[in-house]
């Protein structure tokens, strides 16, 4: 549960996308993410940049303080934090959350943890070969700046993190949902407007 106060930084919404997920080869174990961007390209500051790594680390810590049995992984985007993994009780999801947004510099949580048993090897490496797919139809696509979204998958579900334009969100919402064997595309979009991207596009002045 995202606090009221939190909701207005969020753009939370699933897209159903058809076709279930292909036969696919272990690639990786563990959090699945791709697309982070370099500083360069990231349409976050550098200085953002290193506080989102501070906040997976510290965020990381807590989670494994708590001492519950489920595998927790935590990706922040401009110190909004995902959550997703599985945890064995929905008291455990709960405890994750409150400690995870205690965690100093942290603005939003979403928490898109699972109560269930922990993923399989198999479904992790199909998670990691299905956020590289989604990663490179969002290369693909001309009409997007692949570097402006994160892409972190698990199960199945393919979650969208960035700042990015309504239009860019949408756009890279269906790129994703294309993709064979993504079954639901989360968006946790911070969103921003044309005019904003036209100012972080635009190069400095040269002295």
């Amino acid at each position: 549960m995202i606090e009221p106060r939190h909701r207005a930084a969020v753009a939370l919404s699933a897209v159903l996308a058809a076709a279930p997920l292909a036969g696919c080869a272990p690639l990786l174990v563990g959090g699945t993410v791709v697309g982070t961007g370099l500083v360069v390209t990231d349409r976050r500051t550098a200085g953002i940049q290193l506080e989102d790594q501070s906040i997976e680390l510290r965020a990381r810590s807590v989670a494994r303080g708590l001492n519950t049995l489920g595998r927790i992984e935590v990706d922040s985007y401009n110190r909004l934090v995902l959550l997703t993994g599985e945890v064995p009780t929905e008291g455990d999801k709960a405890a994750v959350e409150k400690a995870v947004a205690s965690v100093e510099n942290v603005r939003t949580v979403v928490n898109e943890l699972a109560v269930a048993g922990a993923a399989s090897f198999g479904v992790r490496s199909s998670d990691s070969l299905l956020a590289a797919r989604v990663k490179t139809g969002l290369i693909d696509a001309k009409d997007l700046q692949s570097n402006a979204f994160r892409v972190v998958s698990a199960r199945g579900v393919v979650y969208l993190m960035g700042r990015v334009t309504e239009r860019e969100g949408r756009r890279g919402a269906e790129v994703a949902a294309a993709v064979p064997g993504v079954q639901r595309v989360v968006k946790v979009f911070e969103t921003i407007s044309e005019e904003e991207l036209a100012r972080i596009a635009r190069p400095a002045p040269t002295q």
